[in-house]
């Protein structure tokens, strides 16, 4: 028997667009939260002491400028692998785009790694197993889950950032309730301006804060699986920035305030350490949040390493094999498979203040790209789509500055 040349060819399978305004602003603060507060309190506080909340301010900033340039290009190019689309478009250069790319790439796998490290951190408190082992089965996990597909992956995410959300705000009204009179003692956070080795401090610390709002980015790389994306995206991105920021100074800010700096600073999970210092209650149940949160980071950045080798090699930049779905979960297995992989590797064999730190550096580098390529599209005067959020120039400008300074002052800071 010989087929029917006149039977349908099935279409390829796509994307699934299923994304809504919350459960993009969950996926955000899902894979922010997860990948700042719950890991790297202890690291910052360490580095700047009772500054440490004006690290967090600092890094926040930063970040407003250069939302607002990923959410006008999300608009003009919504696709996955946003950043190296955007970057493709402004300069033209397939070499520039292929390492902008690989920036990402690295970035999402080297954060993955950096979470990882910080959840099992947390599990250990519980569970007597070898370090390593721990590390092994969450990115499994993580990575089991990544797979599964959109849809659901994001409602066990938005589930888990409902959980560490609250457990944040369990930390702080903790905090009130053990000392209310902190409030007044809040302005000792804000150093002096003349106070040139506080200011130091604060500015090689930025970079590490840096890495605990690093999400929204990322968000972009959803954008062909999200409802109204024109609309939704750069809500998403603003609404998931505001709440990250006033969390973020508020639960440093009683970390620093009512604990010991250097236990603070040692800890390998400090907000189990805050809130049973706070409470005198048993920490178990903040420590199980704490590991929801991480875990929900190492899913979502799992989802969006794999979504970046998506794109990218659907527009014809990594070999075509990585672009394939599979046709029961609509997501990009093997594109999944090799970001776990990449995962396990950078977090056996790095410890987590170098994988922060390292993240924060190449995400910075991908933010100066972003932003010049939008400014390049408006100098060209390339008109954008009716209907999306234009931002003022302005704000690449204001974008491209902060990015580069945040780059270069730990380095000058050394010095």
């Amino acid at each position: 028997m010989t087929a029917d040349a006149s039977a349908p060819v099935p279409a390829p399978a796509t994307l699934r667009r299923a994304v809504t305004l919350p459960l993009l602003v969950f996926y955000g603060l899902g894979v922010t939260i997860g990948a700042g507060i719950y890991v790297l309190v202890g690291a910052t506080a360490a580095q700047a002491g009772v500054h440490a909340p004006v690290s967090f301010l600092l890094a926040a900033f930063v970040m407003l400028f250069s939302a607002s340039s990923f959410s006008e290009l999300s608009g003009r190019y919504p696709q996955s692998a946003g950043e190296a689309a955007y970057v493709e478009a402004a300069f033209r250069k397939p070499s520039l785009t292929i390492f902008t790319g690989a920036l990402l790439l690295l970035a999402g796998t080297v954060s993955a790694s950096a979470i990882a490290v910080g959840c099992a951190g947390y599990i250990a408190t519980l569970i007597d197993l070898p370090f390593e082992l721990i590390i092994v089965s969450t990115i499994l996990f993580a990575g089991l889950i990544a797979a599964w597909g959109i849809l659901e992956s994001v409602r066990f995410a938005a589930f888990l950032t409902l959980v560490e959300v609250t457990g944040l705000i369990v930390v702080i009204i903790a905090g009130l309730w053990h000392k209310p009179d902190i409030i007044y003692a809040l302005p000792s956070v804000f150093p002096s301006p003349t106070d040139t080795p506080a200011l130091g401090a604060i500015a090689m610390t930025s970079l590490l804060a840096f890495f605990a709002f690093i999400g929204f980015d990322g968000m972009v790389n959803i954008i062909e699986e999200t409802e109204k994306p024109a609309r939704n995206m750069p809500l998403g991105i603003f609404i998931t920035l505001a709440i990250a920021t006033l969390l973020y100074f508020c639960v440093a800010a009683v970390a620093v305030l009512l604990l010991p700096l250097d236990e603070l600073g040692r800890s390998t999970a400090p907000i189990s350490l805050l809130f049973e210092n706070l409470t005198g209650i048993s920490p178990i149940a903040i420590t199980l949040i704490a590991i929801g949160a991480t875990l929900n980071g190492i899913v979502i950045q799992t989802i969006l390493a794999s979504r970046i080798m998506y794109g990218m090699a659907k527009s014809g930049r990594l070999p075509e094999r990585l672009s394939k779905l599979n046709t029961r979960t609509r997501t990009p297995l093997l594109a999944t498979i090799i970001v776990s992989g990449s995962t396990l590797v950078f977090a056996l064999f790095f410890p987590i203040g170098t994988l922060a730190e390292r993240t924060s550096q190449l995400v910075l580098v991908v933010f100066v790209l972003v932003n010049l390529s939008l400014l390049r599209i408006k100098w060209r005067g390339n008109p954008a789509p009716e209907g999306i959020f234009v931002t003022p120039v302005i704000f690449p400008v204001v974008g491209l500055l902060t990015s580069t300074a945040m780059l270069v002052a730990p380095i000058i800071a050394m010095i």
